[in-house]
């Protein structure tokens, strides 16, 4: 509500006669002047300070209608703003004037005056540049004049970040707390100031400050920017004050997920190594620890697939991805971790809870039934009736896609001839062909066991030659369907990987396959998924992971 408050009660004339007569204070009289009324001017400030907070723009200007020049004046002085928290009560008293939401021409004047002053007060490079003006006020403190305004703008910005705190923990007391519309115009005025390395500990306090606002009280410019600077790593912030600030701005969010993926594709990737490295300096896995963050980032990647038409590529990416979330949410404490059902709340829950199970948390004789009780309840999941639609499938497809690493070691497990063929087998099937129009998953079965059927009898050959494959390579090049053919591609490999005798002939009978079937980008990516979980589980022997290294060499050249 609207204060009344009598002019001359703060002597407003005195100190606006005072301030036109001081300038810029450029002569020794007027310096002088100035030291001698510093102390009283402060207390002249606050209680201005104190008037004017709870009034608005508005009423404050009708009620002070040269305060505009007074404070104009009073910035440009430097042994003003360099006094004690003169400058801080400057720069309140500046917030209070400006217009969160102006309405015509003279307010958005107003506003950009206002702004112009706050850079003037926060950016050294501008009080730099009156340095002639200055230097007899610097040099008499024996600063240099670099040293005297990094030590302005770092008290300053720590005297903002303390009153900001207080302010928040005080927010049930109303005649104390800040406004929203104040604390939205400081965010407008860090804008052109947010790479400035000092000005760091008040972006992170304004990004974790909430007021009792139900609307975002931080500037949409500010948050953008922030975003901006975060990307392009011109800035470097806490984890808590990014997943704050993808929190209270989601088209920030996705605009980082977006620049994730950019940066992915714009890379070879040489080794899942390196994609985890790029996807964890992101700190998207670690800020989708927030089930809203999760759902949104996921629900971007989805896209990104659908869009692409499913690239293995992408795929691989996802599955990343996925692995390093769940490695941050069960590195969450317990105390602040949702439940799984927060992530996924549209699905099958005991089918998320095996998926989500990390490989290294079972002993590998445990893999084979693990695989198969996946396959079991995706089976009932997709055949029942309830599941109709396209979308339905879709997004059980999805899920299960997201936790790939399984399907990979459903494939080795099947070659190894460590677990029940058909359940596998369908599992596999669903992944490479999920829909079953026209009988499609059931053809992809037949040429699948066909495939697998034979290189089962070779299995435990130690001298192999490509001749003793052709039958198999036949099929592979053969079969028209992409589903089918990306398959029997994904049995070869591994049966490439993990036969005795296929070791000696991989690099020629992958050549061949990759030649006639232009898959070298899916047995590429198969390749260095299968590279990076030996690396982390370390469950293969080196002989394997040589051969992995010479394909992905060979492919890579090609």
């Amino acid at each position: 509500m609207a204060q009344d408050t009598t002019v001359p009660k703060l002597n407003f004339e005195y100190w606006l006669d005072k301030a036109i007569q001081w300038g810029q204070a450029t002569t020794l009289e007027s310096q002088k002047d100035v030291c001698l009324h510093l102390p009283q001017l402060q207390e002249f400030l606050h209680q201005l300070y104190e008037t004017i907070k709870h009034l608005g723009p508005t009423v404050a200007i009708q009620q002070f209608p040269l305060i505009g020049q007074l404070l104009g004046r009073l910035c440009w002085n430097p042994f003003v703003i360099g006094y004690d928290e003169s400058q801080k009560t400057l720069m309140w008293c500046l917030c209070c004037l400006y217009s969160s939401e102006p309405q015509n021409a003279v307010e958005l004047k107003a506003n950009s005056w206002i702004r112009s002053l706050l850079c003037h007060l926060l950016s050294s490079s501008k009080w730099e540049s009156n340095e002639a003006e200055t230097s007899t006020f610097i040099s008499a403190l024996g600063y240099t004049s670099a040293d005297y305004y990094c030590h302005l703008v770092k008290n300053m910005v720590a005297s903002l970040v303390t009153e900001l705190r207080e302010n928040q923990f005080n927010g049930l007391n109303i005649q104390e707390s800040i406004s929203a519309s104040r604390v939205n115009a400081v965010s407008i005025f860090c804008v052109p100031l947010i790479t400035l390395p000092d000005l760091t500990p008040l972006l992170e306090t304004l990004l974790l400050y909430h007021g009792g606002s139900s609307k975002e009280i931080l500037s949409s410019e500010f948050l953008e920017a922030v975003n901006e600077a975060f990307l392009k790593k011109k800035i470097s912030l806490s984890e808590s004050a990014v997943f704050s600030l993808w929190l209270r701005h989601l088209p920030s969010l996705e605009k980082a997920t977006l620049h994730l993926l950019d940066q992915l594709f714009s890379i070879r990737l040489n080794s899942l190594e390196e994609v985890a490295r790029v996807i964890e300096d992101s700190l998207l896995p670690q800020a989708a620890s927030h089930p809203v963050i999760f759902r949104i980032v996921n629900e971007i990647f989805k896209n990104a697939l659908m869009e692409t038409d499913g690239t293995s590529e992408v795929m691989t990416i996802i599955q990343v991805f996925t692995q390093l979330f769940v490695q941050a949410h069960q590195n969450e404490n317990k105390q602040h971790k949702f439940p799984l059902k927060a992530y996924f709340p549209y699905h099958h829950q005991p089918l998320v809870r095996a998926l989500v199970r990390r490989p290294s948390e079972l002993p590998t004789t445990y893999w084979s039934q693990h695989v198969k009780h996946i396959s079991d309840m995706l089976k009932a999941l997709v055949e029942d009736t309830n599941v109709s639609s396209l979308t339905d499938l879709f997004e059980i497809w999805f899920l299960v896609a997201c936790f790939g690493e399984w399907l990979d070691i459903a494939a080795e497990q099947l070659l190894k001839a460590a677990v029940e063929p058909d359940p596998v087998l369908w599992l596999l099937a669903f992944y490479y062909c999920p829909k079953n129009e026209n009988q499609q998953r059931t053809q992809t079965m037949v040429e699948a066991q066909a495939v697998y059927s034979h290189l089962m009898m070779l299995f435990t050959c130690t001298d192999l030659s490509l001749e003793d494959l052709e039958a198999a390579v036949h099929r592979v090049t053969g079969i028209e369907q992409c589903c089918n053919q990306r398959f029997t591609t994904h049995l070869l490999t591994y049966f490439l990987l993990f036969s005795p005798g296929g070791h000696k002939i991989a690099q020629e009978c992958i050549y061949r396959i990759t030649e006639i079937t232009d898959t070298s980008k899916e047995v590429y990516n198969l390749l260095i998924r299968t590279a990076y979980r030996f690396n982390h589980n370390g469950e293969e022997n080196q002989r394997t992971v040589k051969l992995l290294n010479e394909l992905l060499q060979k492919l890579t050249l090609k």
